[in-house]
């Protein structure tokens, strides 16, 4: 083993925590007597495949007017547009993500009061990631993202169905791509990701995208409900393999899309591992 396959697993540390809470963040769903539902806009039992052809593309579509949208104030230079954007989503994620599973928490205690204790908890815990995501410079930014990540993965891995979750997640591997070295995402990297705070982190002179935490979280957890501990196991076996292939080419390119390879690996392996 050479000094950059090393290397490579040392990066998987900031992808593997996510990953992991990811999985946490499921297993206390599953557990958890309160009812979820589907979060599409087309619903599968309507319209079938099509449905779940059009929840695919329907992301990918956001995605995309999301980074053009981003790119096109920053070359601009309308950075603190950029900034009050940014900063809007990510209060939200963490608002409604902090609401929801302090309402899953809440629900295997008595807790009095329990609706303002959510909001009150809810609406302290957004202060506090805001502040340290926008006002500092801290290793706690840094968990707070891989946080987000797992958290927000796991919640759409299982408010997703399955055919949808994969297409899904194959329409944006191929997104990706091309993103990457003919869309915005190439383009803004060029410009600098630092721009982009809160929604990418860099370790050990990685960048890795907030999006790349969540989808990998989201396959995880789909998985471990649907298919149970082995896949999900296998998908995360997977997503590491593909993440290390992913940085090696880094290493070569410069630049290198995080999705393909760790999702096209980690679905591959869990579908194996569920049909043994």
């Amino acid at each position: 083993m050479n000094r950059n396959v090393i290397a490579s697993l040392v990066d998987l540390t900031p992808i593997l925590v996510s990953v992991f809470f990811g999985v946490l963040c499921t297993l206390v769903i599953m557990a958890s007597p309160l009812e979820l539902y589907q979060i599409t806009p087309f619903s599968e039992n309507s319209f079938g495949f099509f449905a779940s052809f059009a929840n695919g593309f329907y992301l990918v579509v956001l995605a995309g007017v999301g980074a053009t949208i981003l790119y096109l104030l920053l070359r601009r230079k309308s950075h603190r547009l950029v900034t009050l954007l940014i900063g809007f989503a990510l209060t939200m994620a963490v608002f409604v993500l902090s609401l929801f599973y302090l309402s899953i928490i809440a629900a295997f205690f008595d807790v009095p009061y329990v609706d303002a204790t959510i909001l009150t908890l809810s609406v302290i815990a957004t202060i506090v990631a805001d502040y340290a995501l926008f006002k500092t410079n801290s290793k706690f930014a840094s968990v707070i993202i891989l946080g987000i990540g797992g958290g927000l993965g796991a919640f759409l891995g299982l408010s997703i169905p399955t055919t949808s979750t994969v297409l899904i997640l194959i329409f944006l591997a191929f997104y990706d791509v091309f993103a990457v070295y003919r869309g915005p995402v190439g383009k803004i990297a060029n410009i600098g990701l630092d721009q982009l705070r809160g929604l990418s982190l860099s370790f050990k002179e990685v960048q890795i995208g907030l999006g790349d935490f969540t989808f990998y979280s989201m396959l995880s957890g789909h998985m471990l409900l649907n298919y149970g501990y082995v896949p999900c196991l296998a998908s995360i076996i997977g997503i590491a393999i593909g993440c290390v292939f992913s940085f090696r080419m880094l290493e070569k390119k410069g630049m290198f899309p995080g999705l393909p390879l760790p999702i096209f690996l980690g679905l591959a392996a869990s579908f194996i591992a569920s049909l043994i």
